[in-house]
C-alpha cells in the first residue's frame, strides 16, 4: 500500500470515529500517524526536482497576494507599486513571483504577486509546491478575492493549512524536554482539557520515549500535534476583495452575506477596484496597521528629527531593536537614549535600550565615542 492510500485510510477511519473522551487518544494517536505521512509524502514529491520561486526579501516587510487564478492580483500590485507584472483576462498570466514595492508612511513594503493557487496546490499542482514555499516566507497574507467568488476563500485556506501555514493564530504553548530515562511525563496548566495518556501518545508517535512535556492552554490534538511537529509558519492574513465596481447596491447585501458565511466580517474586508484604482489607500492602511509597523523618527545631532524617512520598527520592538537595525557599532557604543513621543513619560525622556518604542516616537540615541 503506497503512501497515498494509506493517509486515505487514516483520514476515513478520523472521519467515522465519534471524538469523546473514550475516543481521544486513539483519535491522537491516528492524527499524528496522518501528519507524519502526509509530511513524509510532501517530502517525497519535493525531493523529485523542478523548479521553485527564488524571491530575495527586501524592504521592511514582505506581504503575499494569494488567490486562484484570474482575481486580480497582477492588477492590484500593479497599481499599489513599482512592479510590472502581465495582466491577462485568462487564467494562469503570472507565471513567475513578481514583486513590488509599496511606500507607505515611510515603510517600504514589498508585495508578491504570487501565481494563482489551484485546488490540491499543496499536493503540489499547477507548481503549487514553490508557490506555498513563497508564500511561507511572507509577514502577511492578503487574501485577494473576486466580489462573485468569496467561497474561493475557504479553499485557499485550506491549501495554505495543508502546507503548514497557520493564520491569525499564535504557536502552541508547549515545551518538549528529552531525557535519558523515565518514560514521558505530562505537565499541564489547569484549562488543558487534552488527557495526559493522550498528550503521551502523540509524543510516542513521533519517537519520544523519555521526555518532560509541558503544555498550557487548550490545545486541540491537531495544535497539540503541530507544537511537536515544530515546523508551522504562523502569519496573520487580512481579506480584500476586488472588482467591487462591478455590483450594484442590491447585490451588496449578498457579497455580505457570503463573507459571513465563512467568517468574514464584512466590516473587516477591503473593497477594492484594482482596475480602477479604488480602495487601495484603505487596503495600505489595513496592511500597515496588519503588520504592525511603527515609525520612529531619529533625532539627529545638529539636523533635527528626520520625518522625511523614519525608522521602520514592529510594535513592542525596543531601543536596542533600533540600535541593531541601524546597524554598525552602535548598540556596542550605547550609553543611553532620549525619546520624546507617545511612548515616553515626558519629552527627552532618557532610557536604555529595553524601552519599548511606539509610533511617531523621536528617538536620540547617545553613543560612546
Amino acid at each position: 500500500m503506497g503512501l497515498e492510500e494509506e493517509i486515505d485510510e487514516l483520514e476515513e477511519e478520523i472521519s467515522n470515529t465519534p471524538y469523546n473522551k473514550s475516543t481521544e487518544q486513539h483519535i491522537g494517536r491516528l492524527k499524528a500517524k496522518l501528519a507524519e505521512k502526509k509530511e513524509k509524502l510532501q517530502n517525497r514529491s519535493s525531493s523529485g526536482g523542478g523548479h521553485g520561486y527564488a524571491v530575495e526579501k527586501s524592504g521592511d516587510a514582505t506581504v503575499a497576494l494569494v488567490g486562484f487564478p484570474s482575481v486580480g492580483k497582477s492588477s492590484l500590485i500593479n497599481a499599489m507599486t513599482n512592479a510590472d507584472s502581465d495582466v491577462g483576462e485568462y487564467e494562469f498570466t503570472t507565471l513567475n513571483v513578481n514583486p513590488g514595492m509599496l511606500q507607505y508612511n515611510g515603510a517600504n513594503i514589498q508585495m508578491l504577486d504570487v501565481p494563482g493557487l489551484i485546488e490540491g496546490a499543496a499536493d503540489g499542482r499547477g507548481g503549487g509546491r514553490e508557490v506555498l514555499s513563497v508564500v511561507r516566507t511572507a509577514d502577511l497574507i492578503v487574501f485577494v478575492l473576486s466580489v462573485f467568488e468569496i467561497d474561493q476563500y475557504e479553499r485557499l485556506r485550506e491549501e495554505l493549512y495543508n502546507n503548514k501555514v497557520r493564520l491569525d493564530t499564535t504557536p502552541p504553548n508547549l515545551t518538549i524536554s528529552k531525557k535519558g530515562k523515565g518514560g514521558i511525563r505530562v505537565t499541564t496548566s489547569d484549562d488543558v482539557s487534552l488527557d495526559d495518556a493522550t498528550v503521551a501518545d502523540v509524543l510516542r508517535q513521533y519517537g519520544y520515549v523519555n521526555a518532560d512535556v509541558t503544555v498550557r492552554g487548550d490545545l486541540s490534538i491537531d495544535e497539540l500535534v503541530d507544537g511537536v511537529m515544530d515546523n508551522r509558519v504562523y502569519l496573520p492574513s487580512l481579506v480584500t476583495v476586488n472588482k467591487a465596481d462591478l455590483i450594484d447596491e442590491e447585490y451588496l447585501e449578498t457579497v455580505h452575506a457570503n463573507l459571513r458565511d465563512h467568517d468574514i466580517d464584512p466590516e473587516d474586508a477591503v473593497f477594492i477596484s484594482a482596475k480602477e484604482e479604488k480602495g487601495l489607500d484603505a487596503l495600505a492602511e489595513e496592511i500597515w496597521e496588519a503588520l504592525g509597523l511603527i515609525r520612529i523618527y531619529m533625532d539627529k545631532p545638529g539636523r533635527g528629527p528626520d520625518y522625511e524617512e523614519p525608522l521602520i520598527l514592529r510594535s513592542g520592538q525596543t531601543v536596542g531593536d533600533a540600535c541593531r537595525k541601524l546597524g554598525g557599532e552602535l548598540e556596542d557604543r550605547f550609553k543611553f537614549a532620549r525619546v520624546s513621543g507617545p511612548s515616553a513619560k515626558h519629552d527627552e525622556q532618557q532610557v536604555g535600550k529595553d524601552h519599548e518604542l511606539a509610533d511617531e516616537d523621536v528617538l536620540r540615541i547617545v553613543a560612546r565615542k
